[in-house]
């Protein structure tokens, strides 16, 4: 009977053995899994120089009315008109059954700043930048903006009137700080 204990003895440390090689086994395989896995997270993570520009703080005083800016956020154009009363009553008298991508321009704006368009300057085409920011650039058919790659023109709304792109220019997250300060982002 002394052998039979002593089997059974055996029995239970070789199965504890067996138990701890298995819970060893297994947790330096989840160790390893995390130590591959976290760097690949990690590396699809926005890179410094780009959470650094998360928001851009604009000056605006110095645009004069019936004039726009170039600026860049997140390293993408943006395009910044000061428009004047004639550009918004001829923005506001589209029929927005006219329009590929329905917007008013009361949508595209801030309440009380209605004269202020912003928009990134990428044409939702193909993302070439459309000409209309500077001073006697081609602003297309309807005054806005025109992408000289495959011919979009955009309205004083920055909305799409005619060519292929799809989408009318994206107004990116904005707001007014004070009467002379927007932050982009």
């Amino acid at each position: 009977m002394a052998s039979e204990t002593e089997h059974t003895a055996g029995i239970e440390d070789g199965v504890r053995r067996r138990d701890f090689i298995n819970i060893a086994a297994v947790s330096f395989a989840g160790v390893g899994a995390t130590a591959v896995v976290l760097p690949l997270l990690n590396q699809m993570n926005p890179s410094a120089d780009v959470l650094a520009l998360s928001t851009t703080e604009l000056d605006i005083s110095a645009i004069q009315p019936g004039q726009a800016i170039k600026t860049s956020w997140r390293k993408q154009p943006v395009f910044v008109r000061n428009l004047v009363a004639k550009e918004i009553a001829e923005a506001k008298a589209v029929p927005l059954g006219d329009l590929r991508d329905p917007e008013t321009i009361d949508q595209r704006t801030k309440p009380g700043k209605e004269n202020w368009l912003i928009t990134l300057g990428v044409c939702t085409h193909l993302g070439c930048v459309p000409l209309g920011a500077a001073e006697g650039e081609n602003r297309g058919d309807f005054g806005g903006y025109f992408c000289p790659c495959h011919g979009s023109h955009y309205d004083t709304a920055a909305r799409i009137r005619k060519g292929p792109a799809p989408k009318n220019l994206v107004v990116p997250p904005y707001e007014f700080t004070s009467d002379t300060v927007v932050t982009i982002g």
